[in-house]
């Protein structure tokens, strides 16, 4: 038998919660024929969980995974002529393959930001051209809950940017694939970030936080409903057996298992910078707010702990790296995994700090 192998690569290389895989099993329901593209009451009871965090008149469309619920949610918002403002750093900007404007064709308008998080000016700033037909024209701001540097919006920082965006004629769209994480973090319902907060679309994410693969596009604009049903099919997003992507969020939104993995995750995230932040040789990078830590240690530390435990380097300019934490983290896990940068930067320091 060889040992369990943990990483601190991604949330996206943990398993499955007993309790998603549990739903998963008790929906195949001993073999039985159920209606398929959603037409089950497994699918109808996970909507109603999301219409209780969310309100009554969230629309909900379960997708495969983030970058499908991102592409098929901006649809709803956007025109070929008109353009998204993200940060930098945003997902959609980085790490989908350009999906978004290849499959949208609008642009994207990235954002320099300190901290990951855009802001009223800061959008102000970049929503340029407006009314001149030989500009894109800004239409959406899209942001990132938690960050992709593992910080948080404030609920009141999302309700200013929502404010800016409707005074401007604008959308507001959500990047929620790690929304648990946040909610969990601010100590406050996944609900906060719905529509009281200005929000008119958001993805919520659930692959990260205990999920085998289940992703929703959730919409607070009435008026949509029947057209997100076009965009997810036509975006190769709606699937057959839909009760096996709805058992995943009713075992997580039923009985709060969404913010007890949640909370979780961040739990470890900040006993692990805890750990490192007395090293010597080893620097936070940013604010542990959700299940991320960011450091900058010296790349032959880096490649050396890469042998043991895989983990991505995030600036290697600036010899900058990340560490996931995730549901099924361990204590353990957290201190082996201090101790091995320890012994690699040659740092003994005291128990006092």
């Amino acid at each position: 038998m060889t040992a369990s192998r943990r990483t601190f690569a991604s949330d996206n290389w943990s398993g499955i919660h007993p309790s998603v895989l549990a739903a998963i099993v008790a929906a195949n329901d001993g073999g039985d024929h159920v209606p398929s593209y959603g037409a089950d009451p497994v699918t109808t009871e996970a909507t109603r969980l999301f219409r209780r965090h969310f309100g009554d008149d969230a629309q909900v469309f379960f997708a495969f995974n983030g970058t499908g619920a991102n592409v098929v949610g901006l649809q709803s918002l956007l025109r070929p002529f008109e353009a998204v403002i993200c940060a930098d750093t945003a997902h959609i900007n980085v790490d989908e393959c350009g999906a978004p404007e290849r499959h949208l064709g609008s642009k994207l308008i990235a954002v320099p930001t300190p901290d990951g998080k855009l802001t009223p000016a800061l959008a102000e700033a970049a929503a340029v051209g407006t009314g001149d037909e030989h500009h894109v024209q800004p239409r959406v701001v899209s942001i990132t809950q938690s960050t992709e540097v593992g910080t948080c919006y404030r609920v009141e920082e999302v309700e200013a940017l929502g404010r800016w965006a409707h005074n401007h004629g604008m959308w507001l769209h959500l990047d929620g694939a790690r929304l648990s994480n946040a909610a969990a973090s601010l100590g406050v319902g996944l609900g906060a970030f719905g529509a009281d907060a200005g929000v008119d679309v958001l993805s919520f994410g659930a692959t990260k936080n205990g999920a085998m693969g289940a992703e929703a596009v959730v919409s607070f604009r009435s008026d949509e409903e029947s057209s997100l049903r076009y965009i997810r099919k036509q975006s190769m997003q709606l699937a057959s057996k839909m009760r096996f992507v709805s058992a995943q969020f009713a075992a997580l939104l039923s009985d709060d298992l969404w913010r007890t993995n949640a909370a979780h995750a961040n739990g470890m995230a900040r006993r692990l910078a805890d750990g490192v932040a007395v090293i010597d040789g080893v620097d936070v990078a940013y604010p542990v707010e959700a299940n991320a830590v960011f450091a900058s240690i010296p790349p032959e530390v880096t490649e050396a702990l890469q042998e043991r435990y895989p983990f991505y380097v995030w600036d290697e300019a600036a010899h900058v790296v990340r560490w996931m934490t995730s549901f099924d983290t361990t204590e353990q896990d957290v201190d082996d995994f201090v101790a091995a940068v320890d012994k690699l930067t040659g740092s003994h320091p005291s128990p006092s700090g």
